[in-house]
This record gives C-alpha cells, sequence and structure tokens, in this order.
C-alpha cells in the first residue's frame, strides 16, 4: 500500500521586487531577505512526498492574496491558500466573493490577519473583528490564528462566540520553547482545543526554539501536549518554509515532526500529514459559494 502524499498545511512565498516584507528587520532574519518562489520550493517538497500545500499570507496587503490565487491557478502542488482581507471592513462579504471570481479564486479556502502584531490582546473580539469573523463562517471559510500566548485568552472566547467557523490555530499559539516553560500556554491550548471547531498547526516549532541549538527532546513536550489535547484528527503538519530556514531545513523540519509524531499508528499519522488538511481546508474542491 503507498503512502498518500503529504500535506505541507502552512508555508510562505515572497517576491521584494514586488513588495517589502516589513516585518524582515534585524540582522537575524537576513537569511530571508531575498525572493522565495515556487519553483525554489517544488523540488524541496517533491524530494520530501509533498503533494500539496496550503500557501499563507505574509503581509497585511489586499494585493497579495489574488498574487497568491493566481499562483495556485497555475502550479499542481498550490491546493489551498490562506488570504488577507479587512475583516473590520462592512464590505467583507463583498470583498470574499469578488476574490472568489479571480483566477484562482476556488483556492481561497481560509483568511488570516497578523493577531500577534496587534496591541490590543482583546482585538479578536471587537464587534467589528467579530462581524467580520461571521462573515468568514458564511462565506465557507476558516480562520487561521496567529497569535502569541497572551493573545489566547481572546481566541478562545472568540471560537465559543461562533462556534459555526473553523479556527485554525498556527504554529500551536508560538509557545516558549525557548525558555522551555509550559504555562500558562499549555492550559490555555487545552481550553482551545475543548471546543469543537478549532484546529491546529504542528508548524514553527524550530523557530521558538533556539535556532542554532534546538533538540528534539526541548520540542517534545510541545508537540506532545498538542497532539494529547487536539489528536491527529484535528492536528496538520506545515513546514512554515522559508521562515524554518533560520534553524532548519524543509527536509529537517519534515523528519522532525515524524519523529516528534513517531508513537501514532499509520492511519493517525497519515490524518496529521494530510487527511486534517484535506478535510478541514477542503482542499480540491470548489468553495465557490452556491
Amino acid at each position: 500500500m503507498s503512502t498518500p502524499p503529504i500535506v505541507d498545511a502552512h508555508h510562505h512565498l515572497w517576491d521584494l521586487s514586488v513588495r517589502d516584507q516589513d516585518w524582515l528587520v534585524g540582522p537575524e532574519l537576513a537569511p530571508l531577505r531575498r525572493n522565495f518562489s515556487l519553483s525554489d520550493l517544488a523540488p524541496e517538497a517533491a524530494a520530501a512526498g509533498v503533494g500539496a500545500s496550503v500557501l499563507v499570507q505574509t503581509v497585511t496587503v489586499a494585493a497579495e492574496t489574488p498574487e497568491f490565487l493566481a499562483l495556485a491557478a497555475g502550479s499542481p502542488l498550490v491546493a489551498g491558500v490562506v488570504g488577507w482581507t479587512d475583516l473590520t471592513s462592512p464590505a467583507i462579504a463583498e470583498v470574499l466573493a469578488e476574490l472568489r471570481e479571480l483566477p484562482g479564486g476556488e483556492a481561497l479556502v481560509g483568511i488570516r490577519h497578523q493577531v500577534q502584531g496587534e496591541p490590543d490582546p482583546n482585538w479578536l473580539l471587537r464587534p467589528e473583528v467579530l462581524r467580520g469573523l461571521a462573515a468568514l463562517a458564511d462565506a465557507d471559510l476558516a480562520y487561521d490564528l496567529v497569535v502569541l500566548p497572551h493573545q489566547l485568552p481572546a481566541a478562545i472566547a472568540a471560537a465559543r462566540l461562533l462556534p459555526q467557523l473553523t479556527f485554525i490555530l498556527d504554529h500551536l499559539g508560538k509557545p516558549p520553547i525557548s525558555t522551555g516553560e509550559l504555562a500558562p500556554w499549555v492550559d490555555l491550548v487545552r481550553e482551545l482545543a475543548a471546543l469543537p471547531n478549532t484546529v491546529a498547526k504542528l508548524s514553527g516549532l524550530v523557530t521558538e526554539a533556539h535556532w542554532a541549538n534546538w533538540t528534539m527532546a526541548s520540542l517534545r513536550p510541545y508537540a506532545q501536549a498538542a497532539i494529547d489535547a487536539f489528536g491527529p484528527r484535528r492536528l496538520m503538519f506545515g513546514s512554515d518554509w522559508p521562515v524554518c530556514l533560520l534553524a532548519a531545513s524543509y527536509g529537517t523540519v519534515l523528519s522532525t515532526a515524524r519523529t516528534l509524531t513517531a508513537g501514532l499508528s499509520a492511519d493517525e499519522q497519515a490524518e496529521l500529514f494530510g487527511g486534517t488538511a484535506r478535510r478541514t481546508y477542503r482542499l480540491g474542491r470548489s468553495r465557490k459559494a452556491t
């Protein structure tokens, strides 16, 4: 029996000749200050056995999402796009409908906002944001949560208020791996996972650890906590390429995830490395409103 192709549920692309990535500041991020294209990713993905991917927004610029959809339209690899649009806009339903009509629009599977950069820890609970999140549910889209641990309480509250919307926790909520602390992150993740409309990505862990000298032992408590909380049918693998390159190669990130989940059955691993992403994002199926 052949192994099903892996789904990489979280990666990025950018072209600095099109626009600046304003988050790439400081000498430590210098390795990322270059273009990263599908032609760079494709051989890495193929070598790792990845057959489909989800391309995720990087900047809060509306023009990026149509560009990503166009890439998906011409790529056998990119099966889904998590884009960005202004959640606070009264016209969000119309904007989502327009995105769906663009080339590659059927690949739009979710929306993400850089909540981690919002100074208000309760940003997700603002009335205009909750209205926008409800519009995502109406459009049959998911919402990717990119939050820091102190923002998890608001994420939990929002997920409770909007049970019709699937919330996908990116990078396990950025746990403090570099310090080795588990509390209060672990309790908050368990609280979020107790809600049936939540899913999480086993992604971004190596860059939350010490980049130069992370170990499997430093990652294991966090990965195991997520496995215990969400279970493999609500966890999905993501490379977080090319950000992961600060700490590990594409192949190393995948092999690390394999090692961290080695205790799962073959069926459970098939879910975590593909089934969950396909089901949650409904990859390969038209998402146009009917």
